[in-house]
């Protein structure tokens, strides 16, 4: 989406806030989630699926991850990360005048309530519990730009609550349990989106050893940063033999399209090494975790 001219507080601004591709991480763990809980819904006497849950779960998930953005796009503006000069990632609409910040602060509050109030009517579906959930969600969403990201916890909380909260979460509130077999699901999930974060500060992680952000990019050295991302994809799709011993074979063997896919991203990301020009592999690690999310689904439907 081309950037030039974008209007104040235009439409055209701020859905370059809500930075739409990154909304492929948030869909991805409910589109498995719902997968695997369609399947399993059919060894139940009656029908326990409810579509009604389904899209209250992908439009939470949906919402939180546009929030994310809005916090993230709001701190590390007000942080002076987001020097437009020094900056190799797409451009932040705070930084570029794109968005007024007492405007951003305001979307801030509009978006965690709409979340906040898409997600309450979980409760009748997963119990009071759902509470609990949310608001984990949110407080977390706001920890992780404003403190977690800064001391290399980035990787676990996206593994937690882009793999496991999501996926196991989403299963519950749909059969109102969960077997180890969601839970390594999550897992995997989990890994495949860490990828997009590896990527991501791989990029930076010049700029953020200056500004003293201790990503685990940061700390573990450039070349044992390239064979992590490539380790995440690898063991992702292995883990899920688990859908094979649960009679879903092709739930195994489609996602190694993805991993055909997560390599090719691995060597350009290796050629590449510096500079803006890593947004392209940004770019295809979020395309093969659509790919990866569409790979498993089908494979669990295709019976």
């Amino acid at each position: 989406m081309k950037e030039e001219n974008v209007i104040q507080d235009s439409p055209r601004a701020w859905l370059l806030a809500a930075r739409p591709k990154t909304l492929t991480g948030a869909a991805v763990p409910v589109l498995i989630a719902l997968a695997l809980a369609w399947v399993d819904s059919r060894d139940f006497v009656s029908n326990t699926f409810s579509w009604t849950a389904a899209l209250l779960c992908m439009a939470f998930a949906l919402l939180m991850q546009i929030d994310a953005n809005f916090i993230n796009d709001f701190f590390d503006y007000a942080r002076g990360n987001d020097d437009s000069e020094r900056r190799l990632g797409p451009l932040r609409a705070c930084t570029q005048g794109w968005v007024k910040i007492e405007s951003m602060k305001r979307a801030i509050a509009v978006t965690t309530c709409a979340a906040c109030t898409v997600g309450l009517p979980l409760v009748w579906f997963g119990g009071m519990e759902m509470i609990m959930i949310g608001i984990l969600c949110v407080v977390f969403c706001f920890l992780y730009t404003t403190h977690l990201s800064y001391v290399g916890m980035g990787d676990v909380l996206v593994i937690i609550f882009f793999g496991i909260v999501p996926v196991c979460i989403t299963y519950y509130i749909q059969l109102h349990t969960c077997t180890w077999q969601v839970f390594i699901a999550s897992l995997a999930c989990g890994l495949v989106i860490d990828g997009l974060l590896v990527i991501n500060n791989y990029r930076d992680r010049d700029n953020d050893r200056e500004d003293g952000k201790k990503t685990l990019v940061v700390e573990m050295g450039e070349e044992a940063a390239e064979w992590l991302y490539l380790s995440l994809g690898i063991l992702a799709v292995l883990a899920g033999v688990v859908f094979w011993l649960n009679g879903h074979i092709l739930a195994f063997i489609l996602p190694f399209l993805y991993l055909l896919l997560h390599v090719l991203t691995w060597q350009k990301m290796k050629r590449i090494n510096h500079g803006r020009q890593l947004n392209e592999c940004l770019g295809e690690t979020a395309r093969n975790m659509l790919v990866y999310g569409l790979c498993v689904a089908i494979g669990l439907l295709l019976i």
